[in-house]
């Protein structure tokens, strides 16, 4: 058969896998210099392999059966059995080899040269003083466990061993609260505390109130999980569950996570807490409202005095009716919409919220103290996701970007301007993804979506963002040169920032594109010269008398009162300058600009120039 030029393929060989450190070691091993005989059978087929933990007691003999070293108590040794893990311990190559063959409850003897064991070039281990390591040994080796284990430290001492699977995948972390049933042994097996009667141990994670190792093995298990710690010394810190650790080298923890609740630090700062107090219907964070969601919640409303003074219950105060807004939308205390956000169904959580993230901000109840600490019951009964603009027609899309469009305007009025923002990006998201039909759609399509990154814009500017207000008047102004309200309101930004020849720039050509704006385009001109005016009278007096030393000398510039009139450079700050309609004929006015510090508006060139020295070049 033949194959033509086209059909012929290269076939790479695949790059064979680096072998492991253990595995290159595990390829020296000599014939004849390790040997297995079998003492007593073990059950079942399953032998262990790499990330197996690995539970036996070992005796070293001689081969005249003088022992040498033991695991067991009736050696001399501590009785406690040895743990390894395949692959991440460091082991005598001859047990490497050998281990991984045995069955559990197996007895098997190892016969050992001196290079497989404690003699091995460069070996890992140690050899224990006075060991013969240069010696022919035989190693009894009784295989008492082993299973998958998880590793929870790099150093292994702590290793989790799971005995029955939990529900979910959420595991406790700072500061959950923690109920769990616990029974901590030793390495022998003797128990030294046990909460498995009663009540449930209770705790509050990452505050030291058990072990360390017990709490980060706990920090990986999932509701109703049962499992075996196993912590070495390091991570046996004092705790109240256990008080005493001297002296202990290792303990296994048998724990069942009874169930733990989620506790969330909303702020980072311990001000505003959000505590689950009864579980919800779905998984967190998958099935939490979205931002623009409609929720449904009942909530009480109480006060953080001794009496806990209930100020308004929806169950009680409206009628039995819950209470329904919009994420996203300003229309309850942002504390409040923090937390509802990370709620799922039929959820009922207790909020603790200061002053400033309740009430100082928003519209305060009458009966709610100024600057009171409060604390919310909320159940979240439900919530219906924004709607889908996939299929709809493009009248029903531009009607649906209208109504965010106005929902945006109202949260500028309210001077959230972040909120603001966020609408108007949401809809330029979802435009992305609209395509006009005709050229009639192209306009209103265009026209709507210069309009939104305009009200972009004018977020960015009282926000401070001057330099990202001037990017996204850019994108207007990229398809449209022409366009007088994206040039005015980059020309206010760049004023703001001191790009004073910029801002005429921009306002001389209004002018040019179209003459109703000329007294807009004038006020903002006089405005820019009233700013490089007072800019220049700040650069003199801050630097009186830089330049007018002899050579060496160093001129001390002036520093009093620049504080004080730093701030007055704007004036009537509170006018609203979003764009309410489609209309170009409303624009901010020149005094809109945010404020802002004249220092920052100052680059070394107009510094200099300022002081008329502008050939003079800052080294």
């Amino acid at each position: 058969m033949d194959v033509g030029e086209g059909a012929v393929q290269e076939i790479v060989p695949q790059k064979e896998k680096e072998p492991t450190e253990d595995e290159k070691r595990r390829q020296k091993i000599a014939p004849g210099t390790l040997m297995k005989a079998v003492v007593r059978p073990g059950g079942g087929d399953a032998t262990p392999s790499d990330n197996y933990q690995v539970v036996y007691h070992y005796t070293v003999r001689t081969l005249d059966g003088v022992v040498v070293e033991s695991s067991r108590s009736e050696y001399g040794g501590k009785g406690i059995p040895i743990r390894h893990v395949l692959g991440k311990s460091k082991m005598i190559v001859g047990l490497l080899e050998g281990i991984p063959t045995m069955l559990k409850g197996e007895i098997a003897m190892f016969k050992m040269k001196p290079q497989v064991h404690y003699g091995e070039d460069d070996c890992p281990v140690v050899a224990p003083s006075s060991f013969p390591k240069d010696d022919e040994l035989h190693f009894e080796i009784e295989m008492i466990d082993f299973f998958k284990a998880k590793v929870i430290s790099d150093d292994l001492g702590v290793v989790k061993k799971v005995i029955t699977e939990g529900q979910g995948w959420e595991c406790p972390r700072e500061p959950y609260e923690v109920k769990a049933w616990i029974c901590a042994k030793t390495g022998d097996g003797k128990v030294i505390v046990t909460r498995t009667q009663g009540e449930p141990f209770f705790f509050n994670f990452g505050k030291s109130e058990v072990p360390k190792g017990l709490e980060m093995g706990i920090g990986t298990m999932t509701r109703e999980e049962k499992a075996v710690i196993y912590v070495t010394s390091q991570y046996l810190t004092t705790s109240p569950f256990l008080p005493a650790v001297e002296g202990l080298e290792e303990v296994h923890f048998e724990v069942e996570l009874v169930h733990f609740i989620q506790v969330r630090d909303m702020l980072g700062d311990g001000r505003l807490i959000k505590r689950r107090i009864r579980d919800g219907k779905g998984e967190f964070p998958m099935d939490c409202p979205l931002q623009d969601s409609l929720l449904r919640v009942h909530y009480k409303g109480m006060l953080q005095n001794e009496e806990k003074t209930i100020f308004f219950d929806t169950r009680v105060d409206n009628h039995g009716q819950p209470l329904e807004f919009c994420s996203g939308e300003g229309l309850v205390p942002e504390g409040f919409e923090m937390c509802v956000r990370l709620m799922v169904p039929e959820e009922i959580a207790l909020v603790t919220c200061p002053p400033d993230y309740a009430y100082d901000k928003f519209p305060r109840p009458a009966n709610v103290p100024e600057g009171a600490h409060i604390q919310w019951e909320i159940e979240l009964l439900g919530f219906e996701m924004p709607k889908d603009w996939t299929g709809l027609n493009f009248q029903t899309i531009m009607e649906e970007a209208e109504k965010i469009r106005n929902t945006g305007n109202r949260l500028f009025k309210e001077r959230k301007f972040e909120l603001a923002k966020a609408k108007y990006d949401k809809v330029l998201r979802e435009f992305n993804h609209v395509n006009p039909q005709d050229d009639e759609e192209g306009k209103i399509f265009s026209n709507t979506r210069n309009l939104l990154h305009l009200n972009v814009a004018a977020c960015y500017l009282k926000m401070g963002e001057c330099r990202k207000s001037i990017e996204t008047c850019n994108k207007v102004l990229e398809a449209n040169p022409g366009h007088v309200k994206a040039l005015y309101r980059r020309g206010m930004a760049y004023m703001t920032v001191g790009d004073f020849e910029e801002a005429k720039s921009d306002f001389n050509t209004m002018i040019k594109f179209d003459k109703s704006t000329e007294p807009d385009a004038t006020a903002a001109l006089l405005k820019v010269k009233q700013e490089e005016q007072e800019v220049e009278k700040k650069v003199r007096k801050q630097f009186k008398g830089l330049f007018d030393k002899k050579p060496g000398e160093i001129a001390e510039a002036g520093t009093e009162d620049v504080d004080e009139t730093a701030g007055e450079i704007h004036k009537n700050d509170d006018k609203e300058d979003s764009d309410g309609d489609h209309s170009d004929e409303s624009h901010e006015t020149a005094d809109d600009a945010p404020r802002t510090s004249w220092l920052s508006r100052l680059w070394p060139r107009r510094l200099l120039a300022a002081l008329g020295r502008p050939g003079c070049t800052i080294l």
